[in-house]
């Protein structure tokens, strides 16, 4: 981009019935309109709007600072770049498929506001770096809004964890029952996948609040230009290195969808467990009726739907990732027109992580908890097999001759159609002499638990220990809410 840009202005002559735009003069013929409606972005890029706006209106401040348009007229773009401001965020601007994009219509329309003057709002940028510089405005804000929604979905996950530190849930695995746990324990697994989600989004912020603004095309510009400045009045915290990295970046939105997919595998499972826990056959919890539905034909399903259409949303955030890596895997230095192919998937995961973790917060915030009945489900299995196991391992027997033991036991047990606490001392002592009448309180759910106290253990001391390392977690780095 050159010095010749001074007098580049945006024609709004009319052809026909057609829109002149602002790379015309090299062509003869207009493309017919179809063609145009295909090739626009402003269907979607329209989101953009805002960002469009503050990252002309820094760029219109350093333009006037380094002396490339008199100050007059940059207090004239600002005035119209303000009004387009606020018409933007009360909905009043009506964008034109034939301006193909969001610069192009907010150029026009500042040219309206302000007269020719407003065609110097494109003076030493081009549409590659404005566009670059608008998702990366629009990844920052957010980027630190999700890490704010994560914050008060975990707050949400603390709170139930620490009512629920005594209330005993089977453990599985293969979802066979394994051993009994604390739900509040259970529940705290997710937290701490949460905050390594945050910590991700958190890490990724360097990477995003980097300024491509003044790359220019693919090569930067003649005009004097100030990139540091403008990446400070936009609240970057640095600017590209280099003008071809700047401009064919997509890295920053590729580490978000990965970022998001990973969030949304951890919903995704949380929200199966919800789904399990909260039918006939659990019967754990319930859910507050406003995060479910019911069935048009049958008057007694309550269903839980808003888990099921997260774990479902689960897939489409996965779909934007694989999109964009699909699109980016190919291309050459610098700008490709599939690069327009990178928005709406951005656009669409950032509604759906957002919503998706609003739905989350509320949802566990209201959901009752069956305590009793998970407690009689612990009473109801063999998961405290591995009791009578390390009963006869801390009394010195090898632990491989001890988990024979006890699985015989419970073959005994299941053949007899009786549960392990239901044995006699004559029966146990059949099988080792080494059992002894304390062996009933540890076949007991609750002291099972309570007496796994190993660092990050179910016992009801390291699960209060664990949920005021996550209090003071959630005060010390709590962000504040951006939008």
């Amino acid at each position: 981009m050159g010095a010749s840009d001074k007098g580049e202005q945006h024609s709004q002559s009319k052809e026909g019935d057609r829109v002149k735009k602002l790379w015309t003069g090299r062509f003869t013929k207009s493309a017919e309109e179809w063609v145009d409606e295909f090739g626009a972005s402003i269907e979607f890029d329209q989101e953009l709007v805002l960002e469009d706006i503050q990252g002309s209106l820094a760029h219109v401040q350093m333009l006037v600072k380094c002396g490339i348009i008199p100050a007059e007229e940059g207090i004239k773009i600002k005035s119209g770049l303000e009004k387009l401001q606020s018409k933007a965020i009360d909905s009043e601007l009506a964008y034109s498929v034939k301006m193909e994009d969001i610069h192009l219509n907010l150029e026009s329309m500042l040219i309206d506001e302000v007269g020719s003057a407003g065609g110097k709002v494109h003076t030493g940028r081009s549409r590659n770096d404005q566009v670059a510089t608008d998702m990366h405005l629009y990844l920052l804000k957010h980027a630190k809004n999700i890490i704010h929604l994560i914050t008060e979905f975990q707050e949400a996950i603390v709170h139930q964890a620490e009512m629920h530190v005594e209330t005993i849930i089977p453990g599985y695995t293969h979802l066979q029952r394994a051993q009994p746990i604390s739900f509040g324990h259970h529940l705290m697994a997710y937290f701490w996948m949460l905050e390594r989600d945050k910590q991700r989004y958190t890490e990724s912020l360097k990477r995003i609040s980097v300024s491509p603004l003044g790359a220019g095309a693919l090569a930067g510009t003649t005009f004097p230009i100030d990139r540091e400045y403008t990446a400070s009045l936009l609240g970057f915290d640095t600017i590209y290195e280099n003008s071809l990295d700047a401009v064919s970046d997509r890295d920053f939105i590729i580490e978000f969808l990965s970022n998001s997919s990973a969030l949304m595998m951890h919903l995704s499972r949380l929200s199966e467990e919800i789904i399990l826990w909260s039918s006939q056959e659990f019967q754990f919890i319930e859910l507050d009726d406003a995060f479910s539905t019911g069935s048009s034909i049958m008057p007694q399903k309550k269903n839980p739907d808003m888990a099921e259409l997260i774990r479902g949303k689960t897939g489409r955030v996965y779909g934007n990732l694989i999109g964009i890596l699909t699109v980016m895997k190919g291309l050459p230095l610098a700008y490709n027109k599939d690069m327009q192919e990178d928005k709406e998937g951005m656009f669409d995961t950032v509604k759906t992580v957002s919503g998706s973790l609003k739905i989350f917060s509320g949802m566990i915030a209201t959901m009752k908890v069956n305590k009793e009945t998970m407690r009689k489900a612990t009473e109801q299995d063999f998961s405290n097999a591995t009791e009578l196991a390390d009963y006869l391992a801390s009394k010195g027997v090898p632990f491989r001759e001890a988990h024979e033991v006890v699985g015989k036991l419970v073959l005994y047990c299941i053949e007899k159609g009786c549960f392990l606490k239901d044995l006699s001392m004559k029966e146990l002592k059949s099988s080792s002499g080494l059992f002894e009448q304390d062996i009933y309180s540890v076949l007991s759910p609750a002291e099972a638990v309570k007496r796994r106290n190993s660092a990050g253990g179910t016992g009801f001391e390291q699960v209060k220990a664990a949920v005021e390392k996550a209090k003071d977690i959630l005060s010390a780095n709590k962000e504040p809410q951006i939008l």
